[in-house]
C-alpha cells in the first residue's frame, strides 16, 4: 500500500517512481489543467514585479511557511542576479517560514543537482544571509512594514491568506490600485485567497468589508501540486493498482481526471 504525492519543489529532489501498486492514493489537486512553464511564468513575473515598482506600489506573497517561501525565495534571487528585476527589499514576515528556511539551509543532501550546484559556487540560494532580504520574527517588527517607504516585497503566511500575518497586510494594502497581490499556490474552495482568485469585491477581512484595488495576479506554475500531465505521467508506470483513490481535490477536477486515468494502459 503506497501514498502518492507526485508534488516537486524546484529545489529539492524529484520523488522516486512506485511501481507494481495494489492501491493507488493519489492527490488531485490540478487534475483538470495544466501547469505554465516556471521559465515562462519568470517572464511575466519579472514583468509584473517591475510594473509595480514604476507606479510605486508593493508586491504581496500569501506563502506557505515549508516550501513555497523558500521556492519564492530562489527564484526572486535568480531574477535578481539575471538583472531581471531591479534590487528592491524584500521581507520574510513568518516566524515559521523564518525558521523553516534555516532548517532548508541545514539539510543540502535534499537538494537537487542545479541547487547543489549554486552552492557550490558559494550562493545562498534561500537568501539567509543575502542583502536586501529580512526575516522578520517580532510583532513589532510585522507591523512597522506597514509604514515602510516605496516599494517592496512582501512574502508571508499563511498560504490561502486564512490565518497569520497576510491578513494583516491584505486588510491595510488591498484597497491601494499601486499593490499588487501575487498568488503562488492552490487556494481551497472558500478560503480568503479563492475568493480574491475569482475576483470577489469587497471581501471581509477580521469582519470588516475591504476594497480590492490592487492587482491580483495568479501564477499556479510555483504550485507544489502535480498538475495533470505530471499525475498522468506517474501514474502510468505504477503497473495496474486494484484501485485508485483520489485526495485533495475538488469535485470538478476529480472527476477530469478519473476520466484520464481509464485511458491507461
Amino acid at each position: 500500500f503506497d501514498i502518492v504525492n507526485a508534488a516537486t519543489q524546484s529545489d529539492l529532489k524529484d520523488p522516486g517512481q512506485l511501481t507494481n501498486l495494489d492501491v493507488l492514493l493519489t492527490e488531485s489537486t490540478y487534475g483538470n489543467r495544466l501547469h505554465d512553464e516556471i521559465k515562462d511564468v519568470e517572464v511575466h513575473l519579472a514583468k509584473t514585479i517591475k510594473d509595480t515598482i514604476d507606479r510605486g506600489g508593493k508586491i504581496f506573497i500569501p506563502a506557505f511557511a515549508m516550501g513555497r517561501t523558500q521556492e519564492i525565495l530562489y527564484v526572486l534571487k535568480e531574477l535578481m542576479g539575471d538583472n531581471k528585476i531591479p534590487e528592491i527589499p524584500i521581507f520574510v514576515d513568518s516566524p515559521l517560514a523564518t525558521s523553516a528556511t534555516e532548517v532548508f539551509a541545514l539539510h543540502p543532501e535534499c537538494y537537487d543537482k542545479d541547487l547543489k550546484e549554486l552552492l557550490e559556487e558559494g550562493n545562498d540560494p534561500f537568501c539567509s544571509s543575502c542583502n536586501g532580504i529580512q526575516f522578520t520574527r517580532s510583532v513589532d517588527e510585522s507591523k512597522a512594514l506597514q509604514n515602510f517607504p516605496g516599494s517592496c516585497i512582501i512574502i508571508s503566511a499563511s498560504g490561502m491568506c486564512e490565518f497569520g500575518r497576510i491578513r494583516h497586510h491584505l486588510k491595510n494594502n488591498l484597497d491601494n490600485g499601486k499593490n499588487t497581490l501575487l498568488i503562488v499556490g492552490y487556494q481551497a474552495e472558500n478560503t480568503l485567497g479563492r475568493k480574491l482568485v475569482e475576483g470577489e469585491n469587497p471581501v471581509n477581512i477580521f469582519g470588516d468589508p475591504v476594497s480590492v484595488y490592487a492587482e491580483v495576479v495568479i501564477y499556479n506554475a510555483f504550485s507544489g501540486h502535480a498538475d495533470q500531465k505530471e499525475l498522468l505521467s506517474f501514474a502510468a508506470e505504477t503497473g495496474t493498482p486494484k484501485s485508485v483513490f483520489f485526495v485533495h481535490g475538488e469535485g470538478e477536477s476529480q472527476e477530469v481526471l478519473s476520466e484520464e486515468f481509464s485511458k491507461l494502459d
